[in-house]
């Protein structure tokens, strides 16, 4: 760790710059003007978490680039400790573009080939006693499809359930079942490498097309019955227009979603994330959290870019509390 004081969350994965768009409704070959901004899911989730108000940090890698620098600096400003953010000679830092197409349709096009420096990340990287004592821990999918970052990501699992009196499962480590196929050889290889990190984990979220890979179940309730049956505490289970579903072994909640004006919906998972985070922190009922969660996604699909969007704390308040207003009203 940087200093003694134990970081609120601690996220591993990805990183880079979105190049996006400033006009909507055309393809690439039109367009004439755009925005750069700090992107990544991984990144985009610590910066979600430090908006709200939290201790955040990202372990991750850079290109020995102007975009690598622009993004640890990127991090520094939106109050994410980059300490973790390797620079690596190999590869150039990653870049995003997309197509913005509301209020549903967001192709997104990856630069990251032969591999990109997030996915570089050697187990001996690892501050073990960061990962021990962060309150809360994220990794997501990605981080898996290469390595030396798949061993990485065990190595951090390894440690932190060292934290625990038997060795086991460590409270609040969870896994982003993010799972986009251009980074894997084939879902089958996908699935295995899921179904493994799932026995280190104690809360795992994703949509219903992820939820497939991981446990071969789309539907929401069984999907949710699958990753608790593998051992995880909580299952999230995100249903786009139709809500969330959280499960645990006692209880199971569906949220609602937030009719909002949809300008980019790219973003919308990764402030899900960093609220979620928020609410697992303070312990707060389920329903709370998500309702939270969903009221964040929303904020940031109403607006282009997905870092720089992070909504406050006050925002997402205020959204979530007219949301459940307007449901005891109907």
């Amino acid at each position: 760790m940087t200093d003694s004081q134990p970081y609120d969350a601690l996220v591993i994965g990805r990183s880079g710059v979105d190049v996006y768009p400033l006009q909507t409704g055309v393809g690439l070959e039109h367009v004439t003007s755009f925005g750069k901004f700090l992107g990544g899911s991984a990144a985009n989730v610590a910066v979600a978490t430090a908006r709200l108000g939290n201790r955040s940090a990202l372990i991750s890698g850079v290109g020995d680039d102007p975009f690598g620098r622009f993004v640890r600096a990127e991090l520094a400003r939106l109050g994410v400790d980059n300490a973790y953010v390797s620079t690596h000679d190999e590869y150039p830092t990653p870049v995003t573009f997309c197509e913005i197409f509301p209020p549903d349709h967001f192709p997104l096009y990856f630069y990251r080939k032969p591999s990109a420096p997030d996915l570089q990340i050697r187990p001996d990287e690892i501050d073990a006693d960061a990962v021990r004592t962060a309150r809360l821990y994220w990794s997501t999918v990605t981080g898996l499809s290469e390595e030396p970052s798949r061993s990485a990501h065990f190595a951090a699992w390894e440690a932190r359930s060292g934290a625990t009196a038997n060795g086991h499962r460590a409270p609040l480590t969870v896994l982003d079942l993010d799972y986009r196929p251009m980074f894997w050889e084939t879902p089958a290889a996908a699935t295995e490498q899921v179904q493994k990190a799932l026995a280190h984990v104690t809360v795992a979220v994703g949509n219903r097309e992820e939820c497939q890979i991981a446990v071969g179940e789309g539907n929401p309730h069984k999907a949710a019955d699958a990753l608790l049956d593998l051992g995880v505490e909580l299952a999230i289970v995100k249903q786009g227009p139709r809500g969330v579903l959280g499960k645990t072994r006692h209880s199971s909640v569906t949220v609602p979603p937030n009719e909002v004006d949809v300008v980019n919906g790219l973003g919308a998972g990764d402030a899900f994330g960093g609220s979620l985070i928020h609410g697992l922190l303070r312990n707060w009922p389920l329903e709370k959290t998500l309702r939270y969660a969903n009221a964040a996604g929303a904020i940031v699909a109403s607006r282009l870019e997905c870092s720089t969007a992070m909504p406050t704390a006050d925002e997402v308040a205020t959204l979530a509390e007219l949301t459940a207003t307007e449901a005891v009203n109907v």
